[in-house]
């Protein structure tokens, strides 16, 4: 029996994936996350063998999500799913341990296809995805400032990051974390410090171009 963790915070998106793969023999979901953090949880808890995994979710957002799943599941894959063409973000999804990549604009029979890919410890891209991919790494652009910054922060600064983004105090920074506040403000402006950046509007805008909140 193949088990599956849906991970998406919309729940027509979650229906959709639901229906479309549960009618395939021998597959089952074994759970549903409707932020990164949760998705991390239950992949520890019930040790999926695929994890289908929006890559903008609140809390945690996919990449962060990804990284963690695969440190302490190495043998359950990650698909990740987005709207968002861009050739960085499926290198960024590589990195992160991801094995497949799908834009929500190819759902539907795809995901099967992908999920069947990735069961087998196998890569999967549509040819959209794979197009993007192989033209970055044959044309690659200048190093972006703001992307090299991002790579400065470790993940623990880039929750915090996406916490902050999303409007929470340093105290629900702190409670959400298992940390102190004067850590959390410490964090706070260390990543303020290396980004610098000097707003939080600033941040917000940084958070989004590094696609780690959606807009």
């Amino acid at each position: 029996m193949t088990r599956i963790l849906i991970a998406d915070d919309h729940e027509l998106i979650r229906q959709g994936l639901r229906k479309v793969l549960q009618e395939r023999p021998g597959w089952t979901i074994c759970g549903e996350a409707i932020t990164g953090r949760e998705a991390v949880a239950k992949a520890r808890e019930l040790r999926p063998h695929v994890v289908v995994l929006d890559i903008g979710m609140p809390e945690l957002n996919g990449l962060e999500a990804t990284r963690q799943i695969r440190r302490a599941l190495p043998n359950t894959e990650v698909l990740i799913l987005t709207m968002h063409d861009s050739e960085r973000l499926a290198r960024e999804a590589l990195a992160a341990g991801a094995r497949g990549f799908l834009l929500k604009t190819d759902l539907g029979d795809t995901v099967v296809t992908a999920v069947e890919h990735l069961r087998q410890h196998k890569t999967f891209f549509t040819s959209k995805v794979a197009e993007l991919v192989l033209e970055g790494y044959l044309n690659p652009g200048p190093a972006e400032s703001a992307q090299a910054g991002g790579e400065r922060l470790t993940p623990r600064e880039r929750e915090i990051v996406q916490f902050l983004a999303e409007g929470k105090s340093n105290k629900e920074v702190a409670s959400a974390l298992g940390i102190s506040v004067h850590t959390a403000e410490t964090h706070r402006s260390n990543i303020m410090r290396k980004l610098d950046l000097r707003s939080m509007s600033e941040l917000v805008r940084y958070a989004i171009r590094e696609h780690i909140i959606e807009p």
